[in-house]
Formats: C-alpha cells, structure tokens, sequence
C-alpha cells in the first residue's frame, strides 16, 4: 500500500493511515515494519526508526486518539479526554534531535521520539483556533485534512486520489444522463 500525505500535518496524516473508517475501515499499518515505512515516507521525521510490537501499539493508540480529537475540533464539540491524555502524554516525551549541514536538516531519533514529534503536532493544530480542519468531501473518505487553500474552498483531501475520483463520477453521471435523456427523447419523436 502507499500512504498518502495530504493532510498538511504528520499527525493528520498518521490518522488516515485507517481509510474508510465509517464503511469498511482498511488497515495500512498492519505491522510494525509498515509503520517504520511510514515514518520513512514522511518528509517532517526521521527517515530510520524502528518499531517493537509495544511501541507499534502505542503509535496506534496515538493514531487513534488524534483521529477522535480531530473529529471533535471538526464538529465542534469538547475533546474526548482519553484522547487528550493520550497526545498529552506522548507529546511529553524525547524530541527528535535535528542536524543542519550543507546537505540540509536531518532529524534522528528513535519510535518514542518521533511520536513525541507527531503529538505536538497535534497538538499545534488542534490548538490552532485558525487552523481550518475538514473532513474529506468524497463520500466514504474519513482523512481529516488541513484546509490551507485561498478563502477555504478546498473540498477533498488530495486530488490525485480523492479528487479525481469524485471529478470522474460526476462526469459518468453527466454522460448517462445524457444518454438516458436521448433515449427519452426519442422514443416520444416515433
């Protein structure tokens, strides 16, 4: 599987690591060695971590528990407080050590530091009374994105999966109506 980086925040973006969590929820961190290529495909984390079955657990116990919280701010309701205590907590932990050369910034650290990074960055945009968060438009997307387009217009979590798809069902349902139309339309010149 690949993982998508839409969600304009790590920590939105380790939440829609479960896909259609309403109809039929997919799992893409099965296993501990997905979510080590996880945080290697993630631009904002050390890209060499690795994960032990506890470690994995609390990872999808973060995830779990910045979803439920995203969802609050999105619906605009009080935070679920396990879900705070759980970002809480991990944001309170070692943060990834980072190192500028003429190469760029390279960050290091291991699974405890980088979901200690992942929680305060739910935490900066939980807290962000501007930050606009929405829930994917497509029908059966749950992704919670971060809606940094001009004048809040942005509709989908990404267009390359999201977006097209809803752009390509609209234009079938164009066409068969269309067609059915025609064929209405015949049928009453005879």
């Amino acid at each position: 599987m690949d993982f998508a980086f839409v969600s304009g925040n790590p920590a939105l973006d380790l939440a829609g690591t479960v896909t259609s969590r309403r109809d039929e929820p997919i799992e893409l961190l099965a296993v501990p060695a997905d979510l080590e290529r996880w945080v290697a495909e993630c631009d904002e984390l050390p890209d060499r971590v690795t994960a032990d079955s506890a470690a994995f657990e609390s990872a999808l116990s973060l995830r779990e528990a910045i979803y439920r919280l995203a969802c609050d701010r999105v619906l605009d309701r009080p935070f679920d407080p396990g879900g705070l205590e759980i970002v809480n907590n991990a944001a309170a932990g070692p943060m990834p050590a980072i190192e500028l050369s003429d190469a760029g910034l390279r960050m290091s650290g291991d699974l405890r530091a980088v979901l200690s990074q992942i929680a305060r960055s739910a935490v900066a945009v939980l807290a962000d009374p501007g930050a606009r968060l929405k829930e994917c438009g497509r029908t059966g997307c749950t992704r919670i994105y971060l809606d940094r387009s001009r004048g809040a217009r942005r509709t989908w979590c990404g267009m390359d999966e999201c977006g097209n798809r809803v752009k390509a069902a609209a234009y079938r349902a164009r066409r068969r109506a269309l067609a059915t139309a025609e064929g209405n339309g015949s049928e009453g010149t005879a």
